[in-house]
């Protein structure tokens, strides 16, 4: 019996109309253009305004494309994973709201939630209901608004983020797919990156408003430097176990950090500038 493989046939991505430029951001905090270019290669980034519009409204806009430009059936799918770190609600998820409001009323649906690395995750964990048979259509689908959760006045992390979503569908192959992955996660990096309340540790207060402790803590440097070691070492390592060399990459596509960060992993395993996609 041959090996089922999870490939992906459809793509399909939305980000909001309203732009945040480097020049919209040098009127709002003590930054430039080119201090942001140079360090994050950004020059703009998209901001959810429609009222009352949460991250369910991103994720529906590129399921619902998505569905349309396969020419499938929402009664097809099997399963939906949303992988967002701003979910409209604590509950319920945010993949159980996408769903009804995308028409799919016959897949279960879960949220999961790992921050930069969801999306990641979220195509490993759908590939593996795929990989074992059990089903036949899965779409993972990664949405953030993270204008909810940013302070505008801290440029430190005002100048990263936007808002958008992403899907993909995956179908069972014979012959192609997700070929292997490698995932590691490290809870002692906590105190560099993290929101400090609104959770069951600190619930939302008077005090915690007051103090801004819903908005995204990031110490840049520590985060940075276990960025740029790891995200090689993880490519590297990939490419290792699968006898791959820089040379038989056709495409490194990482998740839009910072140029620094995405210069160095190709570096590292030998690709070129050109054959980056961000």
């Amino acid at each position: 019996m041959s090996q089922i493989h999870a490939a992906i046939s459809a793509v399909h991505g939305y980000v909001p109309e309203s732009v945040l430029s480097n020049a919209d951001l040098e009127k709002m905090v003590d930054t430039s253009d080119e201090w942001i270019t140079t360090r994050t290669g950004i020059k703009e980034r998209r901001i959810l305004k429609e009222a009352g519009a949460g991250t369910s409204f991103l994720g529906v806009k590129a399921v619902t494309g998505l569905l349309e430009t396969s020419g499938t059936s929402p009664d097809e799918i099997d399963l939906l994973i949303c992988s967002t770190v701003t979910p409209d609600f604590p509950f319920p998820a945010t993949a159980n709201i996408i769903c009804d409001k995308a028409g799919i009323k016959k897949a279960f649906s879960y949220d999961l939630n790992a921050a930069c690395s969801g999306f990641l995750y979220a195509l490993a964990t759908g590939a593996q209901f795929i990989q074992s048979g059990v089903y036949k259509k899965v779409i993972v689908v990664g949405a953030d608004k993270m204008s909810s959760i940013i302070n505008y006045e801290d440029r430190e992390t005002c100048v990263l983020f936007g808002d958008g979503a992403g899907a993909v569908l995956l179908e069972p192959s014979p012959k192609y797919g997700i070929m292997d992955f490698v995932m590691h996660s490290d809870g002692s990096g906590c105190k560099h990156l993290h929101i400090k309340a609104g959770g069951s540790a600190k619930p939302p207060s008077y005090d915690t408003i007051d103090a801004k402790e819903h908005f995204v803590y990031q110490e840049g440097p520590p985060v940075f430097k276990f960025a740029v070691v790891n995200m090689a070492n993880v490519c590297e390592e990939v490419m290792k176990r699968n006898n791959l060399k820089g040379e038989d990459i056709a495409w490194l596509v990482p998740h839009q950090a910072n140029k620094r960060i995405i210069d160095a992993t190709r570096e590292r395993i030998g690709i070129p500038e050109e054959k980056v996609m961000v």
